[in-house]
């Protein structure tokens, strides 16, 4: 018979290594914070060369495109006074139903992002805070200007705010922000905002005023610092588990990601047609989405200390005096859900990332999402898909538990054969498989249901890990989170008590007392290791065990009800 001690001595070092992950988790130092900006003698903040702002494209002129001549143009009206030479800017704070975004006159930067519909915790009212100005969240989205030809308005400039503050009346609002150089050209950069969108649309109206010809780049660009609040892996933190860094697309080589830390030693440089940039994190991402028709230039940089960026500069653009050229991106900064990324731009989906169970995940968040609209409760909806993957495993359990139901039959003639041959276990494994081929059992025929179901355990794993619409959802009672553990450990004490009683069920032939014992302890290691899982999980898998039960119960009985 199968020795269990291997499977018992690693459940014991995964318990053990979950009660360490959970307290070096408690007693984490809070994460570094980014230096301190240094001052002038002044008390203004010193300003050196920010390494973030991207050179300007060398291009030749015979190979840019020529915006269209507007020779009725009418040069835009800018709000006087220049806010530069105090060394302060306005913010300006919109508000939509599902977003606040705060946006700095200073580079007109995204430097603040709230998801209205999504709460810090079950208790607070605060929302999550996706683009941060907080050093050690820090997470800007930013555009700007690089020009070659003379001067133009980078994520360093100073734009001129027309309000401090808007709030959305009708389908949509719109904040624009104007800049104007001595060389004539004038810009006006539009957020766009929408009802229900998460996606904001940033437009930069270009109209060379002067005298001379004007060639530049409008470039896009995130830029955060790390959110790890562990490192390795973790069953109780999911920000270490889940993935964390930068991601892009393109037609040709599809979805990209890298990590953070292989920013230095595998740097993107690659020009793209229709894709997008971002930074993803735990439930949530930005990404900058240009026009599917323009090039861009797609590239990462580390920035010392401790922060990152991913870039997108477009083609080079030739603006005749008197004309104009409109560049529109939209910006996502919201949750990623996957209902609504396919319509939003191609590949936009493979940011939620279930890894290498991907093709299973996928149809268990399908049927999950079908049952909760059925439903209107998440748990009850991992109920109905755990039955519906019971239904589908029917026969292989049903043949596994036929099985099981024999051996237990001729328990007592196991009995004998141990009693015959004593302490020669070669000869009583030789009885025993002479035995079950006469009866026409396969001792193995348990494996092949336990092995099937671990890739579905994993990929629903994920699923609860990763998907947004998942996140801080109710199920009854005490479970109010079904993405994090439960809080009372009453699922894993139910999970064990089912495995127990599964045990009494099943047949031990072979076993010496010491194994039994110790696969009797069994249901309490499991109990504990999953103490530490998504209660999501451990509701899918105690039901799971509960209908094993039910079923291995009903064909015992109807095995054991028929003449020896």
């Amino acid at each position: 018979m199968q020795n269990f001690r291997p499977l018992l001595f690693i459940a014991w070092l995964l318990g053990a290594y979950l009660l360490w992950q959970a307290w070096t988790d408690f007693n984490a130092p809070p994460p570094p914070r980014d230096p301190v900006v240094a001052t002038a003698a002044d008390g203004q903040p010193s300003t050196p060369p920010d390494p973030t702002v991207p050179a300007a494209p060398a291009a030749v002129a015979a190979d840019l495109p020529s915006a269209p001549a507007a020779a009725d143009a009418v040069p835009a009206a800018v709000p006087g006074g220049d806010t530069a030479a105090t060394g302060t800017a306005r913010r300006v704070t919109v508000e939509t139903d599902v977003l606040r975004l705060v946006i700095d006159a200073r580079g007109g930067s995204i430097v603040s992002a709230e998801l209205l519909d999504y709460p810090q915790t079950q208790r607070s009212r605060q929302p999550v805070e996706l683009l941060s100005d907080d050093p050690a969240r820090l997470f800007h989205a930013q555009t700007g200007l690089v020009s070659a030809s003379g001067p133009a308005p980078d994520h360093t400039a100073v734009w001129q705010a027309e309000a401090d503050r808007y709030t959305l009346q009708g389908d949509h609002v719109t904040v624009p922000l104007s800049w104007r150089g001595d060389n004539g050209l004038e810009v006006t950069k539009l957020f766009v905002l929408r009802r229900g969108d998460y996606a904001v649309e940033v437009r930069h109206e270009i109209r060379n005023q002067g005298s001379e010809p004007w060639t530049g780049s409008v470039y896009r660009q995130l830029q955060r610092v790390p959110m790890r609040t562990s490192t390795g892996f973790s069953f109780t933190d999911a920000t270490a588990i889940t993935f964390h860094g930068a991601a892009w697309y393109s037609p040709e080589e599809r979805f990209e990601k890298r990590q953070f830390d292989d920013f230095a030693g595998k740097p993107l440089n690659r020009t793209v047609t229709g894709g997008w940039t971002g930074l993803l994190q735990h439930y949530f991402f930005a990404a900058w989405i240009p026009d599917p028709a323009q090039a861009n230039d797609f590239s990462t940089q580390p920035v010392p200390p401790n922060r990152f960026l991913i870039r997108q500069i477009a083609a080079a653009t030739r603006i005749a005096p008197g004309g104009e050229h409109v560049d529109s991106a939209r910006l996502w900064v919201g949750p990623k859900l996957q209902n609504v990324l396919p319509d939003v731009a191609p590949g936009l989906e493979l940011t939620v990332d279930y890894g290498i169970f991907t093709f299973l995940a996928k149809p268990l968040f399908w049927a999950l999402d079908k049952f909760y609209r059925l439903v209107g409760n998440w748990g009850l909806a991992i109920i109905l898909v755990t039955l519906l993957i019971k239904l589908l495993f029917y026969k292989l359990s049903e043949a596994q538990y036929r099985s099981m139901a024999k051996m237990r039959k001729l328990q007592p003639r196991l009995v004998q054969l141990k009693e015959r041959y004593g302490d020669d276990r070669q000869k009583m494994n030789m009885a025993m498989m002479e035995l079950y081929k006469k009866e026409k059992i396969n001792p193995l025929g348990g494996c092949l249901p336990i092995l099937l179901q671990i890739p579905v355990f994993i990929a629903l794993y994920w699923v609860l890990l990763e998907s947004v619409e998942l996140r801080q959802a109710p199920f009854f009672l005490w479970i109010q989170d079904l993405s994090a553990r439960d809080p009372y450990f009453v699922l894993p004490v139910l999970n064990g008590l089912t495995m127990w009683l599964t045990q009494k069920l099943s047949p031990s032939p072979g076993m010496d007392p010491i194994q039994k014992r110790i696969f009797q302890i069994m249901p309490i290691l499991f109990s504990v290791m999953f103490a530490f899982f998504p209660a999501g999980l451990v509701l899918y898998w105690t039901t799971n065990g509960a209908l094993g039960l039910l079923q291995q119960w009903i064909i015992t009985k109807r095995i054991e009800a028929k003449p020896a």
